[in-house]
């Protein structure tokens, strides 16, 4: 069998990064490690971006898919414009294209999924946003194959419309 395209996810915040990598045969998301930033101008640092564009360089990654935080009624939060800053800069830097998907209430379902699996609410921090970043992937991985193979740049998923994802996937 021939393997998949591999992407790599991530769950942008303030003070960590939750990173997760696809399989070889673009069916499952496994989370990869929790990125402690770094504090740097305009909140993006260097040294955060040459260490994801590194792991994408490791997992062979076609892509990045960067969890969007926008308000559940759609529309753009100040964090959501943070994320498609440093969203831009780390596909500038590693040459890959980005896929922004809809991360809503993403967090809040790995604290749901953590605290089920017997771990304690103190211990969710060292994990939640890898868990979230896997749950980003998947979902892209289930419903996003249309987005494949789009060339670089940025491509919004949580701006299209279901017609227009519908119509992305069948020309794919």
């Amino acid at each position: 069998m021939e393997p998949k395209p591999r992407y790599l996810a991530l769950d942008i915040g303030d003070r960590r990064i939750g990173v997760a990598v696809s399989d070889e045969l673009g069916l499952t998301a496994q989370p990869v490690l929790t990125l402690e930033r770094k504090r740097g101008p305009g909140g993006i640092a260097r040294e955060d971006l040459r260490s994801l564009a590194r792991l994408a360089r490791r997992f062979a990654v076609v892509g990045i898919v960067v969890g969007n935080p926008v308000h559940l009624s759609g529309e753009l939060s100040p964090q959501a414009e943070k994320t498609q800053a440093f969203a831009a800069a780390l596909g500038a830097l590693a040459g890959l294209p980005i896929h922004l998907w809809d991360e809503r209430l993403t967090t809040h379902e790995a604290h749901q999924i953590l605290y089920e699996a017997g771990h304690a609410r103190q211990d969710h921090r060292r994990v939640v946003d890898q868990v979230a970043a896997t749950l980003i992937l998947q979902s892209f991985l289930r419903e996003g194959s249309g987005v494949r193979g789009q060339g670089s740049g940025i491509r919004d998923q949580t701006k299209m419309s279901g017609m227009e994802k519908k119509q992305s996937r069948k020309t794919n």
